[in-house]
């Protein structure tokens, strides 16, 4: 689990300084027409999206609370995998080592 911990915290801050260079040095209107002119810049971001959405079934089916959930999803859709990563942790941290807790999350029954 520890590996597990490094890896989503590394990704973590990767997303996190990739999303801040992004922010300060791009134009997300000129790069995103630049995005979606391309046939492969719209495969990409059909890809990206399946995945947010079947990353979220995830969150849905775990968390407890349907505000913590609409959270999650939310910016999970505009934070992408940033928050994907940041997910993981804490549901690492909060597993406390039970490997069966993380993936399950509310359904968990010992």
């Amino acid at each position: 689990m520890r590996t597990a911990k490094v890896i989503s915290l590394i990704a973590t801050i990767t997303m996190g300084a990739g999303i801040a260079w992004a922010l300060i040095t791009g134009n997300f209107s000129e790069d995103g027409a630049k995005i979606l002119s391309i046939p492969w810049g719209v495969v990409s971001l059909i890809d990206l999206y399946v995945g947010f959405i079947i990353f979220s079934l995830w969150i849905v089916y775990r968390e407890k609370s349907l505000p913590s959930t609409i959270l999650w999803v939310v910016l999970m859709m505009t934070l992408g995998f940033f928050t994907g990563a940041l997910y993981v942790f804490i549901a690492l941290q909060k597993s406390k080592g039970n490997w069966k807790l993380f993936w399950l999350g509310k359904h968990y029954t010992e």
